[in-house]
């Protein structure tokens, strides 16, 4: 982050976009940010289910990013807001997989990343 911060953190560049669209689009999961990682469209996965869960798991260690215990319910969450009638429909059911949200250090280093 600065010059003058204690510990230097080196990241991918697939933790570093994690980052920022997490911050831009709000807690997430594996499956969908393969899919729409920094706003992407298409069915077919940019990335691997896989790599990304490793790296949120690795910034999940790091302390920069959390998983989001909040309810998902009837909300437009993520880089998919336009699919608010499918979510209405399916209501009842709650999103699988584990959401990732940015902690207040991840916060920073994420807005750190986008101005620079």
């Amino acid at each position: 982050m600065k010059a003058g911060d204690k510990k230097e953190i080196n990241l991918t560049d697939l933790e570093k976009k994690i980052l920022l669209h997490i911050l831009k689009y709000g807690p997430d999961n594996a499956w969908l940010m393969a899919r729409r990682l920094l706003g992407i469209s298409g069915w077919r996965p940019s990335y691997s289910e896989d790599e990304i869960e490793a790296a949120c798991l690795h910034l999940e260690s790091l302390g920069l990013l959390q998983k989001y215990n909040g309810s998902l319910k009837w909300l437009p969450t993520s880089s998919i807001k336009p699919w608010i009638k499918f979510k209405q429909r399916n209501r009842d059911k709650k999103p699988k997989g584990i959401y990732f949200d940015l902690t207040k250090e991840g916060k920073k280093l994420a807005k750190h990343l986008k101005n620079s």
